[in-house]
């Protein structure tokens, strides 16, 4: 069978499938598509990609704090090799700036190898670990070094294999996870989608295993809550600035800053009278 025909036949065997196939080991999960031979990562699956709603180039190229806001309500894709996609709606992200940001990777302008995915173009991811075990993603913007650190997932789709790399990833006997625990926090969201550093300097508007889609609901200014990233030590200034941002009223964010929301309750309330 020539190659193209048979390249069409398995995507249309796998498109027929009314559900995801069993859930089997970690292993099998974290196995990213092989760009060369994988159908997953031929030139049919990218026509079926660019024909949805993915967000490409224009939309990450824009400066940090605006695609950190613009990032809420927008819908994280992971695809396994095997077909099977998770999804999750983004719920909560930090800026960072770059050279003058003194919480940043990239502070002083300085590029090392670690945090290069900082100075590549817009839409490239940025994988780095914590703690030597955990994982962190970030989405690099306009502006040299700087970049958006996800913070918060909503999940959509197949909760099940979220829970399975969760429970993989843990210590301990295991405990079942609920829905809002799932991706509350940048480490469990990496772990629930199977992200690891293998994933670092990959582009958003190219790969075959992760991008996003627009969402279908995206936030009005009110829904979006701005305060002080977690975390953040001894910064000066860069310590309190509001370059979290989060979407108010949402049970999968992190944290919830009761202060700014009583604020801001309080300020719409004014304006209305």
């Amino acid at each position: 069978m020539p190659r193209k025909r048979k390249l069409l036949a398995q995507l249309s065997a796998l498109q027929s499938k009314s559900s995801l196939p069993p859930f089997d080991a970690l292993e099998n999960l974290n196995v990213t598509p092989d760009r060369d031979s994988s159908p997953k990562s031929s030139k049919y699956f990218a026509a079926e990609k660019k024909n949805s709603s993915q967000l490409e180039s224009d939309f990450f190229n824009q400066p940090c704090i605006s695609l950190a806001k613009s990032l809420l309500g927008q819908i994280l894709v992971r695809r396994f090799p095997d077909g099977r996609e998770l999804r999750g709606r983004i719920v909560e992200t930090e800026a960072y700036l770059g050279g003058e940001d003194e919480a940043s990777h990239s502070k002083g302008g300085k590029q090392t190898q670690r945090n290069t995915a900082m100075f590549m173009k817009p839409g490239t991811l940025y994988v780095y670990q914590i703690y030597g075990i955990h994982f962190c993603m970030n989405i690099s913007s306009q502006g040299e070094g700087a970049a958006v650190l996800l913070r918060s997932l909503e999940p959509l789709e197949a909760l099940d294999v979220m829970r399975e790399l969760r429970s993989a990833a843990r210590k301990g006997p295991p405990k079942p996870l609920k829905d809002w625990q799932l991706c509350s926090g940048p480490a469990k969201l990496c772990q629930a989608f199977g992200i690891d550093k293998d994933f670092d300097q990959r582009d958003l508007t190219q790969d075959a295993a992760i991008w996003l889609v627009s969402g279908p609901e995206l936030p009005g200014e009110l829904d979006v809550v701005a305060t002080a990233r977690i975390g953040i030590g001894s910064r000066g200034e860069w310590t309190q600035k509001p370059l979290r941002f989060y979407l108010r009223g949402n049970k999968f964010v992190s944290v919830v800053d009761k202060k700014i929301e009583r604020e801001m309750a309080a300020l719409g309330s004014s304006s209305c009278s």
